[in-house]
């Protein structure tokens, strides 16, 4: 019996050695985010990036979607951003902040590999207050489009880096 359960401890302690977790080496640069001018930034990647903004959030307003293609946006994006999954978003945000009016552009940071668009998104409704942040690529891609509540620090963050 104490053979058994010695046996058992030992098989998980060597269970749990076997389980540790790698530790991955990232260069940091990679992560920071910089604030950079509108001057930086083409003003055709600056219009890109509103325009596709602007239709996946006027898609609430117009219950139609015009798919994006392959010069605008990466493949993930395109599969992510189907019409069922903009409706089940629309729907939310239709009831909780109004109709969609426009997108303001807060500021336009770099990464490494990407520009980072951040736009405050206008709703009807007072209480919205929602930021949209389109990413693009290297490839003049859109890589990313992310919908969330306002960050009144994120600058702040970001200067902390």
């Amino acid at each position: 019996m104490i053979m058994k359960k010695a046996g058992l401890i030992i098989c998980l302690l060597l269970l749990l050695i076997g389980c540790k977790s790698k530790t991955v080496s990232r260069d940091t640069e990679d992560l920071k985010i910089k604030k950079v001018s509108n001057a930086e930034i083409s003003s055709e990647q600056q219009r890109k990036a509103y325009e596709l903004g602007k239709r996946v959030l006027e898609t609430c307003n117009t219950s139609k979607f015009k798919p994006f293609n392959e010069t605008e946006v990466t493949q993930s994006v395109r599969e992510n951003t189907t019409e069922e999954r903009l409706t089940k978003t629309c729907t939310r945000f239709r009831q909780y902040y109004g109709s969609f009016i426009d997108l303001k552009l807060d500021g336009v940071y770099k990464t490494k590999n990407e520009v980072i668009y951040r736009y405050h998104a206008l709703y009807s409704k007072k209480v919205a207050n929602k930021e949209l942040r389109v990413f693009v690529n290297e490839e003049n891609l859109v890589s990313a489009i992310k919908s969330m509540d306002w960050d009144e620090k994120f600058d702040a963050k970001i200067a902390e880096q």
